[in-house]
């Protein structure tokens, strides 16, 4: 059964390429029932013009999860919104944050941030073509020479306008001019008072707040001014320090919580019907392999999982190799 996804954007582990793809979204659900999942940025181009709707596989015991998607042409992303849809998603996701070269060529990602009244052509079509199913954006404070106090208020009631009632704040801005991908993580400063008072100026919206979020203490702490929290890299390089007690903590789910052991075993099942349907261990363990951060036996388990899952039969034996560490 589908729960409400406002509901589920209380937690939401963020779209980050090369990371959160099927494998790694169906690991973190054996962690949090409810917490809202997000694919990796799929860009409008290469569904409509390139018909790579393989970028789309998801398992049913993902739900609720979201799409994001990449573009900046209006009727394309209206396109390639009906084809998600339709492929079962629980929310389309416009991507107006990522500072890399590659999305800058394609005019879209951060850059957005200098053209809100394209991003509301973008979203109005994209709700068209999503009917029931919620069409949010995820963006910046600003970017390069902008100033964020007030770029930010005038884009988040450019999108209001434009029919949105959902929005996930990056907390940075971005430079994208003189910065790589990698220093923008970083560099320059969060700005959480911003994302919060954007909730204080627009009480109707529901805000996540995004960046540099690090535990799950952070994000009860982040649930007293916002909506949501959206995790990054935490969520990947700790997952069950942000989702093992999350259902708990901020859904208040009494079921008991699967032990890290525990979503270890339950991975067997899944790991071989991958390799029966011809896929490889590694591009499964390698979401696993901060599944024990910061308790005793972490380096050796990650060190056996990252030396032997590209050995040429390689299986659940190397996961079950692993984990007496």
């Amino acid at each position: 059964m589908k729960q409400d996804i406002s509901t589920a954007s209380r937690l939401s582990v963020a779209p980050m390429m090369d990371w959160t793809d099927r494998h790694c979204r169906y690991l973190h659900r054996l962690m949090s029932h409810h917490a809202l999942l997000y694919t990796e940025m799929v860009t409008a181009p290469a569904l409509v013009r390139g018909g790579a709707v393989h970028l789309l596989t998801f398992n049913p015991e993902e739900h609720p999860v979201a799409v994001q998607l990449g573009g900046s042409d209006p009727v394309e992303l209206k396109e390639a919104t009906k084809i998600c849809v339709d492929h079962g998603y629980d929310e389309v996701n416009l991507n107006v944050g990522c500072p890399s070269d590659r999305v800058q060529s394609g005019a879209f990602g951060a850059v957005l941030m200098k053209s809100p009244e394209l991003v509301a052509d973008c979203v109005t079509l994209m709700q068209e073509a999503a009917g029931d199913v919620p069409v949010t954006v995820k963006c910046r404070i600003g970017v390069d020479d902008q100033e964020p106090t007030e770029v930010l208020p005038a884009f988040v009631e450019t999108m209001r306008a434009a029919g949105i009632t959902r929005m996930q704040i990056h907390a940075r801005k971005a430079w994208l001019d003189g910065l790589s991908p990698k220093q923008n993580r970083d560099i320059p400063p969060l700005d959480y008072p911003l994302a919060h008072a954007m909730k204080e100026v627009f009480p109707d919206l529901h805000l996540s707040i995004n960046g540099g979020i690090q535990s799950l203490e952070m994000v009860e702490e982040e649930l007293t001014y916002m909506d949501g929290v959206m995790v990054g890299r935490a969520a990947y390089h700790q997952p069950y320090d942000i989702l093992g007690a999350a259902d708990a903590r901020i859904f208040g789910d009494t079921r008991v919580a699967l032990t890290r052991h525990e979503v270890v075993l339950a991975m067997e099942d899944y790991i071989g019907r991958h390799i029966a349907e011809g896929g490889k261990v590694a591009q499964i363990t390698k979401h696993m392999l901060g599944l024990f951060a910061g308790q005793p036996g972490a380096r050796r388990w990650k060190r056996v999982l990252s030396e032997g899952a590209h050995k040429d039969g390689a299986g659940f034996e190397l996961v079950k190799e692993a984990l007496p560490a």
